[in-house]
């Protein structure tokens, strides 16, 4: 393999193989590598604009029974610590929202034993009724596929009586590594790779627009990481035309603190920033198809973030009004709506407020 062959060739909108990522994330220095993701973000977005978006992350219950090794956040049923958010605080933490000017939560919790399909209907139709212009990016693939195997219906089903009851869009959570050696080291009880990308097929079919994840820098290997990039590009091509599909890739790194990840390994996982802008070039590279790429500045950081916007990376996330799962494992780093714009024009680029459709909004308030 020559290295200038292959860049030519990501220049051109090619698909790089998973064994021509992986060479030259290993064989290109970081500045030829930044300038390659950087020339095929400005092929998709000739602007000078970076989006950014207003949003609360709100756990509607922090029960779990999947028992990833990587969270800290979930307890059992029985813990004296479980919870189930109620209309009250919802409405609160919405008010609160868009008193900010936001419009969208994300939706998220865990794999509750007890909390059937009815549940999760019955909360989105009364969120809208409260609040009839929100927006629901909620749950993700494995409560998908979690909440399909309660009620013994497929994917598709379930998708569709959540959509018929507000569901406006999937978040790519769960991803991890999209590889079941991995999966079945840390998050053995949650949905397989290939549940997780049937989920998101199904989603496609149905024209729900959906995001894609990777959390990165604990197990996995270098190739493993590729071929997580691969499956996304190939259920990508497989949208209908008229699907947003995958909308937008956020890889991030594995925070680790006080996890059961850290205490049974007994060391330190630590993704350099060199290493993360390397991968957010490459990641810009290998996924042509996925017209948005995110730099986690909850997880590396503002300048990180700010770098990654010279190596590919066109969109900023969310200020995160709320956060309690990275955060609980050493994410500490906080935005508001000035500071967020701010970092973005200190890179060089203009804010540009969006939805979770990428279409620029206006600030709002309530």
């Amino acid at each position: 393999m020559k290295k200038e062959n292959l860049i030519v060739k990501a220049l051109e909108g090619e698909f790089l193989t998973e064994e021509e990522g992986v060479f030259l994330f290993t064989n290109v220095p970081t500045p030829e590598l930044m300038a390659a993701g950087h020339f095929v973000r400005k092929k998709l977005h000739a602007d000078n604009f970076v989006t950014w978006i207003i949003d609360r992350n709100i756990n509607y219950t922090n029960v779990c029974n999947s028992g990833c090794q990587f969270c800290n956040f979930y307890v059992g049923k029985n813990s004296k610590n479980a919870y189930i958010t109620t209309d009250e605080q919802y409405i609160e933490k919405i008010n609160e929202l868009y008193s900010l000017g936001g419009r969208q939560i994300l939706l998220q919790g865990g794999h509750h034993p007890d909390l059937r399909i009815d549940f999760y209907t019955d909360l989105f139709r009364r969120l809208k009724g409260y609040f009839p212009d929100l927006k629901l990016h909620a749950l993700g693939p494995p409560e998908i596929a979690h909440i399909s195997r309660m009620e013994g219906i497929s994917f598709k089903e379930t998708l569709i009586q959540l959509m018929e009851a507000g569901l406006d869009s999937l978040p790519g959570a769960g991803a991890e590594i999209l590889v079941d050696r991995v999966r079945s080291k840390i998050s053995r009880n949650k949905c397989t790779a290939d549940d997780w990308l049937n989920v998101m097929r199904e989603a496609h079919q149905l024209r729900l627009p959906t995001s894609a994840t990777m959390m990165l820098g604990h197990v996995e290997t270098i190739e493993e990481r590729f071929e997580h990039l691969v499956k996304l590009r190939q259920v990508q091509s497989e949208k209908p035309a008229d699907a947003h599909g995958f909308i937008s890739f956020i890889p991030w790194p594995f925070q680790d603190e006080d996890t059961q990840l850290q205490r049974m390994s007994k060391k330190k996982f630590h993704t350099p920033i060199d290493e993360y802008v390397r991968f957010i070039a490459l990641s810009r590279l290998m996924l042509p198809n996925i017209p948005n790429l995110q730099a986690s500045w909850l997880t590396v950081g503002k300048q990180a973030g700010q770098l990654c916007l010279h190596a590919g990376a066109n969109d900023f996330g969310s200020i995160m009004i709320e956060e309690n799962v990275v955060s609980v494992a050493g994410a500490d780093h906080k935005f508001d709506a000035e500071g967020i714009q701010l970092a973005i024009k200190e890179a060089g680029y203009t804010p540009v407020l969006r939805n979770q459709k990428f279409e620029p909004v206006e600030m709002e308030t309530a």
